[in-house]
């Protein structure tokens, strides 16, 4: 059956690959990984596929219906996410109107809230995948219409009804899914500012053992059990990306998208080690966390050719750290910091507001923490509830949230809070997002550093860029909020 794989368009600049979809501040453009991983499944059992990236490509939703029949296709996969899911509901129309026998949804929205997908698509989506779904799409496109035996899946039966089929376990041996289909793709389209250009993406484990009640990966699609990759198969992937791309090696860098890279230290240290040993001249980055390394580790990671890692910092205030069930210590944090600056490695620092137990002097005081920790980059990101979090289900329950429909969890494309507690306002929350990143990135001693740590050309204009897609978003938000 002729599948065609599709990342497919929203509003301009917006992301619906990262963790939180939205349009970034800094207008982050990446690669849809998760859906590389199942087109790449399907072409090794031998199903004709495609990957289409839409946002990639500046192709708009008006090419979504010729697309599907030029290309004669039998099924289409279409990602979900909350503050899309009308249109991607509408992406559905178009591919079955098109001639299109199959439509499946994958993705977090979907698989939070399966049977409302099913029911507003009114018969335009067939089948919704749930969670991981690298193995769970190959079967339904397989599956000749008999879908009674696949977990992981919902779909309508021939009554109109909604049938929920049991979860699908997750998948233990990682190393036996195929590399993403990177090869569909011009990987050099792909931008963030934060990052050296060009970078690819790298899952080298799943799952998160953390709790942290508002993140929607590991709640909705990846499990709290962390399973890893050999560092073998890791290290063979990026070989094989440095044929397909490459600048990845010359310029750019890796990103390691794991939850958190130094969750399993003998593993991270294991990589480090097979770096070495292919003698792999690469830059590399990660996500981690405070708690989840040493110094010797750093130091190692950096002698393997590692850059930055993002951190999940959250919040300065340790009531509000606990109310969303982090387990951090904001002690900790500083001691992360002298540890990393010691080993020479960047750290970009994310911080949310407007978590549960927020007030106005704990969003004033995380922003004064961010400032004081000697970060190199920031972000600040108001919370967000997304269906299927311990967050989500937090503030239905409470009555708290504000929005009445999806769509009304971006505003104009860019990320809004959506929740309102008493005595905290939104639109307070959102102030305070500017307020943070005006405070950090305005600052003149940091403006120079900045520049001073130019590598080359190429590095002056990601930078540039990213600046200039920021500026952009803050001169917008100041003609529509007050300062």
């Amino acid at each position: 059956m002729k599948t065609l794989v599709i990342n497919e368009p929203f509003v301009d600049d917006f992301c619906r690959t990262q963790r939180w979809a939205a349009r970034t501040r800094g207008r982050v453009l990446r690669a849809p990984d998760w859906l590389a991983y199942a087109t790449a499944v399907l072409e090794r059992d031998g199903i004709p596929a495609e990957l289409y990236d839409f946002p990639a490509r500046e192709w708009g939703i008006d090419r979504l219906g010729p697309l599907v029949k030029e290309r004669e296709a039998e099924a289409v996969v279409l990602d979900a996410t909350t503050p899309s899911i009308y249109s991607d509901i509408h992406c559905a129309e178009i591919a079955k109107n098109h001639g299109a026998k199959l439509v499946i949804m994958v993705g977090p929205h979907a698989s939070a809230v399966p049977e409302e997908v099913l029911k507003d698509a009114g018969g335009a989506v067939d089948v919704v995948c749930r969670g991981e779904y690298d193995y769970t799409v190959r079967d339904v496109v397989t599956a000749a219409g008999d879908y009674r035996t696949i977990l992981g899946i919902s779909y309508r039966d021939q009554e109109g009804n909604v049938v929920h089929n049991g979860p699908r376990p997750f998948v233990q041996n990682l190393d036996e899914l195929p590399f993403p289909a990177w090869h569909h793709l011009d990987l050099m389209r792909y931008f963030d500012g934060g990052k050296l250009h060009p970078y690819i993406d790298i899952i080298s484990g799943r799952g998160c053992t953390f709790g942290c009640s508002f993140c929607i990966w590991p709640q909705v699609m990846h499990g709290h059990r962390f399973r890893m990759r050999s560092p073998k198969n890791v290290i063979e992937e990026i070989e094989r990306d440095i044929e397909l791309c490459p600048q990845v090696a010359q310029t750019g860098e890796f990103f390691f998208e794991d939850d958190a890279f130094t969750a399993d230290r003998e593993r991270a240290l294991s990589l480090c080690e097979e770096i070495h040993a292919r003698d792999l001249k690469i830059t590399w980055s990660v996500n981690g966390r405070v708690d989840g390394g040493d110094y010797q580790l750093y130091k190692a990671m950096k002698r393997a050719g590692c850059r930055e890692i993002l951190v999940g910092f959250e919040s300065g205030d340790q009531t509000v750290l606990r109310n969303i069930n982090k387990h951090l210590d904001v002690d900790e944090s500083r001691r992360f910091m002298e540890a990393t600056r010691r080993a020479g490695l960047v750290i970009h620092g994310c911080f949310v507001l407007g978590l549960p137990g927020e007030t106005r002097e704990s969003m004033n005081k995380t922003i004064d923490f961010a400032c004081s920790l000697g970060l190199n980059t920031v972000q600040f990101t108001a919370a967000v509830p997304y269906p299927g979090t311990a967050y989500f289900e937090q503030m239905k329950r409470e009555g708290l949230i504000r929005a009445k429909r999806w769509d009304e969890w971006l505003d104009g494309g860019e990320q809004r809070a959506v929740v309102d507690y008493p005595g905290l306002t939104r639109e307070e929350v959102e102030q305070h997002v500017d307020k943070g990143l005006r405070r950090f990135y305005f600052r003149p001693s940091y403006m120079v550093s900045f520049l001073m740590s130019t590598r080359d050309p190429k590095d002056l204009y990601r930078k540039v860029r990213g600046a200039a897609n920021f500026v952009s978003y803050l001169w917008q938000e100041r003609k529509t909020r007050p300062a």
